[in-house]
């Protein structure tokens, strides 16, 4: 290898990861190795050798950057290019059944099928790729902006950095850990004195969101496929067809069945309910998806949700335990919340201690006491809940709650409105409700101010240095740097931070008031109908009424919030502190496609497809990625495939890609 040019040398790297590439799709993909543990070694040790003879030979996509790079200071924020929606949950057949009667109701086609899923218990992902490598991965994170996670997910083995085809694709898959993998972790940090992972996914998240990617390496995370987001010169009828295509160019695509109607889907998801544990991963239930890629188009999504696929979540895990006590919590709203304080029992695969009882009637109905012995279950795999108490064994020693007639935290006496379950405190300037106010404010969804977080809002209360979260407005870097753990450095950036929020969204200032019952959904729709806080401020019951999604409860809510002296006062101070409170008049200048469906198709000239996704939704439209009646325009590119036929004989407008510009020039010019 001494005696080599850098021709042969380049011909040499070629071939070698040619023949890793092969090994590690046998291995991590195709479970079928072809070669020796020694023998790939081998390849990887010659390879690592040339590179370093060669260090301007090293690529991005060489199996060598699989063992972890550099160590990062922090994750770069990723934007999806497509939201990543929620799925609806269905718990049994007649929730399947209701379902599929939902499919029929939004759309007149009746010759359609299922493709059925396993919901592997991990991590969503975002991954893209460029010119045939692989360019970047991310979390899902709020579902709208993610984490830059790429040199983690290098790391995975059955991720292929190096694909044939050369367009520009978005993929979503699933980072999970197998059980085996995850007990020889757990045996390894006992081994080291330190403590165990709860459970397979909490392993996997702590491992994708390591700075030091040498650690995700060390972890053996996997990965498998399961959607196309977006192929920059190719279209495909049906998920089948996509999945086909993605195993094609390397993908470990996850397991999937064709379903012809919804009796064979609940046929499959019952017959998964038995199998599930002779998996070597966990899966909490399985996915239920449209096989016809035009029909998911022509059905859409709600606010959350994509209306063409639901979950079907298997039936919880239940285990018994004894109550030990009750405790009282308070959230941001003044609700006092009873808390189950349980003798800590393994459920799905983590330790539970404590269960929301929800409210003082649901004690009752329950009849919970302390010292009983309750069944526990993870609602949905994931929130302890009591099911009931085992009254057979009860001894005569437990206790009955009473629910405290005073706030826990502050002392004014609490009250229960009539029609309502919850009881509350009534003291706006409770310390428990300021802080939970303080933390819902600064959170991801609203304004999300990095840096400030329980301790640190624990701090600036205790030292009176805020009283609520309009005074953060008013820190400055003096006050913060005599704070335990925070020094000039950590002190600037959070003051940077709080500077920075001050141009968010109009619909995340709403949400992160606080009204309640205003959540993200709401406060986007009062967006979308009041320009500004002071029309929103203005504006009657019977007139909040008439909006879609708004009902009386938030109507009565808001009237109520704007009506409080305090909160009136608070809205003036994020006011003069230059807190955006209205839609920007460029916003609303550049609603000129509101309501129009875009679709691309071909290769184009001048921009991305995420480029020109960003074009048209910015501009209030919508970029779609199928064709049908409710499209307005197909945009066409070189070589444009079957959509362009397709838009024909719909007789849909189909614009070049000169004509696309033109119409943003001469709109924005409007």
């Amino acid at each position: 290898m001494n005696n080599l040019n850098k021709e042969k040398a380049k011909k040499k790297i070629k071939a070698l990861r040619e023949k890793i590439r092969k090994a590690e799709y046998r291995y991590f993909v195709l479970d079928d190795p072809q070669i020796s543990d020694a023998e790939f070694d081998k390849l990887m040790q010659d390879l690592l050798k040339l590179e370093s003879q060669f260090p301007e030979l090293v690529t991005a996509d060489s199996p060598t950057q699989r063992v972890g790079g550099e160590v990062l200071d922090e994750f770069e924020k990723v934007e999806h290019s497509t939201e990543m929606l929620s799925l609806d949950n269905s718990f049994n057949a007649e929730e399947l059944r209701g379902f599929d009667q939902r499919v029929k109701k939004n759309t007149t086609e009746r010759d359609y099928q299922y493709i059925v899923e396993h919901k592997i218990d991990g991590l969503s992902a975002v991954i893209r790729y460029q010119g045939g490598s692989f360019q970047l991965g991310a979390t899902r994170g709020n579902g709208e902006v993610g984490e830059n996670i790429t040199e983690n997910m290098k790391t995975i083995r059955s991720l292929p950095l190096k694909i044939e085809d050369k367009a520009e694709l978005e993929l979503r898959g699933e980072i999970y850990l197998s059980k085996s993998e995850f007990e020889r972790i757990n045996e390894k940090r006992l081994e080291n004195e330190k403590k165990p992972f709860a459970n397979p996914r909490n392993a996997a998240a702590g491992s994708v969101r390591q700075l030091d990617s040498k650690i995700a390496a060390s972890r053996r995370l996997s990965i498998l496929i399961y959607d196309l987001i977006s192929h920059s010169n190719r279209e495909f009828e049906t998920h089948l067809e996509v999945f086909a295509y993605l195993e094609e160019q390397g993908f470990n695509v996850n397991w999937h069945k064709k379903a012809d109607d919804i009796g064979k889907v609940i046929e499959i998801c019952q017959e998964w309910e038995e199998k599930r544990e002779s998996l070597d991963f966990e899966i909490d239930g399985l996915v239920v998806k449209i096989n016809n890629l035009n029909l998911r188009e022509e059905l859409g999504s709600t606010a959350r949700s994509p209306r063409w696929a639901i979950a079907y979540k298997f039936p919880a895990q239940q285990k018994t335990t004894r109550v030990k006590s009750i405790e009282i919590s308070l959230g941001r709203t003044g609700a006092l919340t009873p808390t189950a304080v349980l003798e800590p029992v393994e459920i799905a695969g983590s330790t539970v201690s404590r269960a929301t009882l929800h409210n003082e009637d649901e004690i009752k109905r329950k009849d919970i006491r302390i010292g009983d012995i309750v069944l526990v279950q993870k609602a949905g795999d994931v929130i302890p809940e009591v099911v009931k108490v085992i009254k057979e064994k009860r001894d005569g020693c437990e206790k009955e709650f009473e629910m405290p007639d005073h706030c826990p935290v502050c002392g004014t006496k609490v009250k229960r409105p009539e029609g309502e379950a919850v009881t509350r405190c009534t003291n706006i300037s409770c310390p428990a409700q300021r802080k939970e106010k303080i933390l819902h404010f600064v959170s991801r969804d609203a304004m999300n101010i990095e840096g400030v977080g329980p301790a640190l809002v624990d701090q600036l209360l205790e030292n009176d240095l805020i009283d609520d979260y309009g005074d953060l407005y008013f820190l400055k870097k003096h006050h913060l740097q005599n704070l335990e753990r925070m020094g000039e450095k950590s002190s600037q950036n959070v003051i940077d931070a709080i500077k920075q929020s001050k141009d968010r969204e109009f619909f995340r200032v709403i949400y992160a008031l606080g009204i309640r019952h205003v959540g993200l959904g709401a406060a986007r729709t009062l967006s979308d109908n009041y320009s500004s806080i002071s029309q929103l401020m203005e504006a009657s019951n019977e007139e909040l009424e008439e909006i879609d999604e708004i009902g009386p409860v938030i109507a009565d809510s808001i009237i109520d919030f704007f009506a409080e002296k305090q909160n009136r006062d608070l809205i003036s101070r994020l006011r003069q502190a230059g807190i955006n409170l209205s839609r920007e008049n460029t916003e609303e200048k550049e609603k000129f496609l509101e309501g129009l469906k875009f679709v691309f198709t071909g290769s184009l000239n001048d921009f991305t497809r995420s480029e020109v996704k960003d074009l048209v939704e910015k501009a209030g439209g919508r970029s779609v990625s199928s064709v049908s009646s409710k499209t307005d325009y197909l945009v066409i590119g070189d070589n444009p495939g079957s959509k362009y036929q397709k838009a024909q004989e719909l007789g849909i407008k189909i614009l070049s890609e000169s004509e696309f510009k033109e119409l943003l020039e001469n709109k924005e010019e409007k």
